[in-house]
């Protein structure tokens, strides 16, 4: 077996793991029957986030059926760096189903928050506002070089860049939502990463 084919099955092995768990929190969320106007996100956001992160999607599916067919993004990395890919992949795995969990009922995939939604300060919320969006940049730098591909990497560079634009206008409305609490909440907690030193 290739290098290639081993780290083919190590990315499909993560799917086939992670996206039920993902898809179980989604239905989960959508149960509430709470309406998500994505519009509410901007025109820019709108326009651009989720039609990149299908075509990253598109290619990374193309490399699972056929690497070859994803060989003009190749680049020749060290089997450690590729091994390193996989291990972080199990990072990136752990922090989102841990993620998914803290957050019950209040997944959404906007800014927009639901008509019953709490502040979610526990799990990795205790250090971290946006966690979710830690695991993605995480789960595309361990599939970039599990892969050894720049595709996937520019890709999701580009989906987590937009994702943190996309920020601002999520914290707004937290801050709208819940006041004072998410204020002091920011004051304590980093945003993607936990905060080294305290806010004053």
């Amino acid at each position: 077996m290739s290098d290639d084919d081993t780290f083919r099955l190590i990315i499909i092995a993560w799917f086939v793991i992670v996206i039920p768990i993902g898809l179980y929190h989604r239905l989960k969320s959508w149960a509430t029957g709470d309406a998500i106007d994505r519009r509410e996100e901007g025109l820019f956001i709108f326009l651009t986030l989720r039609p990149i992160a299908v075509i990253g999607m598109l290619g990374l599916v193309a490399f699972l059926i056929h690497p070859h067919w994803m060989a003009w993004s190749s680049v020749a990395l060290p089997i450690w760096a590729r091994w390193l890919g996989a291990g972080l992949s199990v990072l990136a795995a752990m922090l989102l189903i841990w993620t998914f969990r803290a957050l019950g009922t209040n997944l959404t995939d906007t800014v927009v928050t639901k008509k019953v939604h709490t502040l979610v300060t526990s799990g990795p919320y205790r250090w971290v506002r946006h966690p979710l969006y830690t695991s993605v940049i995480l789960a595309v730098l361990a599939c970039s070089l599990a892969a050894a591909n720049w595709f996937f990497l520019v890709a999701g560079g580009l989906v987590f860049m937009l994702l943190v634009i996309r920020t601002n206008r999520e914290e707004q409305n937290l801050l709208a939502r819940f006041g004072d609490d998410y204020a002091a909440y920011i004051k304590r907690t980093g945003q993607f990463m936990p905060r080294l030193t305290r806010a004053d």
